[in-house]
C-alpha cells in the first residue's frame, strides 16, 4: 500500500501542467462524443418505435392514419415545401431590414504604388491596409419588397393548402384500405358460415352412410362436392384478407405485421341513404377543398408577382452610411526637438543697397517616428452619410420581358384554377353516380337476400326431410351463398362512395 501511494505521489509529479491540460481536454472530448452517440441510438431508438408496430399489436382505424400521415413520403415532402416557403416569406419580409457590412483588407505594396498616407506615388515597398463600415437601406423601389411580401405569404399559405391536401388523400386511401381489409374479413366468415353448414350436412349424410339409411349416394357426393368447394372459396377469402394487410401496411409504410389484429368499426348492417346532391357536395368542395384554395391562393401570387415585375419600371431610392479608416507601415511625424542658425557665407547673400550681405537663417531640427497602428486608424477614420436615387433608362430590356412573363404565368395560373375547378365536377358527379348505382344495388341485393333466406330455409327443411333432391338443395345453398356475399361487397361498396364524397367535402371522420 506505500508503494502505491509513492507511485501515485511520483506520477502526479512527473507529469507536467501542460499534459494535465490536454488529457482533461481530450477526455471532455470523448465524454462528448460517448454523449452523442448515446443521443443518436436513442433517438434511432425513438425512430425505430414510431416508424413500426409490435408483433400481434391492435390497430384502429385512427391509428392506421396517424401512421399513414407521420410516414408517407409525399406527405413529408408536402411538409418540406410549406417549411421552404415559409422561409421564403421570412426572408421577403427581412428585406425591409437595412443591410450591414464590414470590410477590411492587408497587403504589401510592390513597385511603383500609392501612398495613402502622403497621396503620392512612391518605388517603395510598404503594408498598407483599409477598414470600414457600411450601410444601406432601401426606401423606395416601386413596392416590390411589399409586393413581393404578400407574394410569399400567398405562395406559403398554398404550399400548406398542398401539404393538407396530401394528408386527405392519404387519409381516404388508408380508409378505404381499412374498409377493404374489413369487407374482406366479412366475406371470410361468410364463407366459414357457408362452410360449417354444409359440413353439418355432409357429417349427417355421412352418418347415414354408415348405416345405410341413405337411398341415393350422389347425395352424399354432390354435398361433399358442395363443402370441398367451400373450403375453396374460404382459401381464397383468407388470401384476400392477407392481400388488404398487404395493401394497408403500403399506405403505412411500415414493416409488415402478419399477427396485427384490427378493431373492427361499428357499423349498422343497413346503411341510411346519403343526404346531399352532387351540386351541393360540388359547392362544398369549392369552398373547403385545400386543393381549390391552393389554386387559387398561386392565382394571387401570380397577380403579385406581376406586381413585383412593374415595379423594376420606377426609380428606387436608397440611404447609406458608412465608417472607415486606413493604415500604411511608412506613415511618419515629425515632432521638433531644437532650432539652430545655419550660415550660408558660401552659398547665398543678398544685395541691401547695392551691398552684398551673407544670410544667416533659423533652422528647426525634427525627430522622425512612425505612426503606429491604433494612432492611424483614430487619425484616418472618415464618415459618410448620403441618399441614392437609380432611375432605370434601359437595362437590356429585363424589366418589360419580366412583365411580359409575369402575366403568362398569370394567365396559366388562371387556367390551373378554371382546369382544376371543372376536373373537380367531373370527379364529384361521378363519385356520386357510383354512390348512387351503389345504393341501388345494395338495396336490391338486400330484398334478394330476404327471399333467398326464405327458399332456402324451405328447401334445407324438405332436404331434411328427404322431400327434394340434394341438387335442389345445391341450388338453394349456392343461391343464399351468393347473394349474402353480393350484399356484403355492396355493403362497403357503397360506404367506399360515401368516403369518397365525405372526402371532397372536407369530413373524413368516422
Amino acid at each position: 500500500m506505500e508503494d502505491l501511494k509513492k507511485y501515485k505521489s511520483n506520477t502526479r509529479k512527473k507529469t507536467p501542467p501542460g499534459d494535465i491540460i490536454l488529457i482533461m481536454a481530450v477526455m471532455q472530448k470523448i465524454k462528448w462524443i460517448v454523449l452523442g452517440v448515446l443521443m443518436l441510438v436513442r433517438g434511432a431508438g425513438v425512430q425505430a418505435q414510431q416508424d413500426s408496430i409490435a408483433p400481434g399489436a391492435a390497430l384502429t382505424l385512427q391509428q392506421c392514419v396517424d401512421l399513414a400521415i407521420r410516414n408517407n413520403l409525399l406527405v413529408r415532402q408536402r411538409d418540406l415545401q410549406a417549411q421552404s416557403a415559409g422561409v421564403n416569406f421570412k426572408q421577403s419580409k427581412d428585406y425591409i431590414l437595412p443591410q450591414i457590412s464590414a470590410n477590411g483588407n492587408y497587403g504589401t505594396n510592390f513597385g511603383r504604388s500609392l501612398n495613402y498616407n502622403t497621396y503620392t506615388y512612391s518605388d517603395q515597398q510598404f503594408n498598407s491596409g483599409t477598414y470600414g463600415i457600411n450601410a444601406s437601406m432601401n426606401l423606395f423601389s416601386g413596392l416590390q419588397v411589399f409586393n413581393s411580401i404578400k407574394q410569399n405569404a400567398y405562395l406559403q399559405e398554398a404550399s400548406k393548402m398542398d401539404w393538407q391536401q396530401q394528408k386527405d388523400a392519404i387519409t381516404l386511401n388508408v380508409i378505404l384500405a381499412y374498409l377493404q381489409l374489413l369487407s374482406n374479413q366479412d366475406l371470410l366468415q361468410i364463407s366459414r358460415n357457408q362452410a360449417d353448414v354444409d359440413g353439418k350436412q355432409v357429417a349427417r349424410l355421412e352418418t347415414m352412410k354408415a348405416d345405410g339409411a341413405i337411398q341415393f349416394l350422389s347425395t352424399y357426393y354432390d354435398l361433399k362436392g358442395q363443402y370441398a368447394g367451400d373450403l375453396v372459396a374460404i382459401s381464397n377469402a383468407i388470401n384476400s384478407v392477407e392481400s388488404a394487410k398487404l395493401n394497408l401496411f403500403g399506405f403505412l409504410n411500415i414493416p409488415y405485421q402478419r399477427t396485427a389484429t384490427y378493431e373492427r368499426i361499428p357499423m349498422d348492417l343497413s346503411v341510411p341513404e346519403y343526404g346531399a346532391t352532387s351540386d351541393s357536395i360540388y359547392q362544398v368542395a369549392v369552398n373547403n377543398l385545400p386543393l381549390i384554395k391552393s389554386v387559387d391562393l398561386r392565382e394571387k401570387a401570380s397577380w403579385k408577382a406581376l406586381s413585383v415585375a412593374r415595379g423594376a419600371y420606377y426609380p428606387s431610392i436608397s440611404a447609406y452610411a458608412g465608417v472607415g479608416s486606413n493604415y500604411s507601415s511608412v506613415a511618419t511625424s515629425q515632432v521638433p526637438i531644437n532650432s539652430f542658425f545655419n550660415d550660408t557665407l558660401t552659398t547665398s547673400y543678398a544685395s541691401v543697397g547695392g551691398t552684398n550681405g551673407y544670410i544667416i537663417d533659423k533652422r528647426q531640427n525634427f525627430n522622425v517616428s512612425k505612426i503606429g497602428f491604433g494612432d492611424q486608424f483614430k487619425n484616418n477614420r472618415y464618415e459618410q452619410i448620403g441618399l441614392q436615387i437609380n432611375i432605370p433608362i434601359l437595362n437590356q430590356l429585363r424589366a418589360r420581358n419580366n412583365v411580359k412573363l409575369a402575366k403568362i404565368n398569370l394567365k396559366n395560373a388562371q387556367i390551373v384554377a378554371k382546369s382544376t375547378r371543372h376536373d373537380l365536377q367531373q370527379q364529384v358527379e361521378s363519385a356520386y353516380q357510383n354512390m348512387v348505382n351503389a345504393y341501388d344495388s345494395y338495396k336490391s341485393y338486400r330484398e334478394q337476400v330476404a327471399a333467398y333466406t326464405e327458399s332456402f330455409r324451405g328447401v334445407e327443411i324438405r332436404f331434411n326431410a328427404g322431400a327434394v333432391t340434394s341438387v335442389d338443395y345445391v341450388v338453394a345453398k349456392n343461391n343464399i351463398d351468393r347473394a349474402n356475399t353480393n350484399l356484403t361487397e355492396a355493403r362497403y361498396n357503397y360506404i367506399f362512395r360515401t368516403k369518397i364524397l365525405d372526402y371532397f367535402q372536407g369530413r373524413l371522420t368516422w
